[in-house]
């Protein structure tokens, strides 16, 4: 039963992030400075997802529109970005953005909602 919800979660999941490449937004167009400065900015941001995710899907999109190539670390089951997760997160949940606040201190962002609401005040 387990391997079967399992297939099922992952084949959505697939069917999900077709039909959402197939539907990219625009991307939003900056000039060539400005996309450096925020490009620079993202070296201290990471986000911690599962591709098959609705949830990653919908904070990928995000970043997509507002042209942030963004570090994306799969946090599946043995991956080594799963354990940085877990013990700087707390907890394997996804997606989460990983912030580096530049002084020492680095903060773990949960809830799609959240991560969107960040990256569109300071990057939108």
């Amino acid at each position: 039963m387990k391997l079967l919800v399992k297939l099922l979660r992952v084949g959505l999941g697939s069917i999900i992030a077709f039909i959402s490449w197939l539907t990219l937004p625009r991307k939003l167009k900056r000039s060539p400075e400005a996309q450096a400065t925020v490009n620079s900015e993202l070296n201290n941001l990471a986000l911690y997802q599962f591709f098959a995710c609705p949830f990653c899907i919908k904070t990928r999109r995000t970043l997509h529109r507002l042209n942030l190539p963004m570090q994306l670390r799969d946090t599946q089951a043995g991956s080594p970005h799963r354990d940085e997760l877990a013990q700087g997160g707390g907890r394997v949940k996804v997606p989460c953005l990983r912030i580096d606040e530049g002084d020492g201190d680095i903060r773990w962002m949960y809830e799609s909602s959240d991560i969107i609401a960040y990256l569109e005040s300071r990057f939108g």
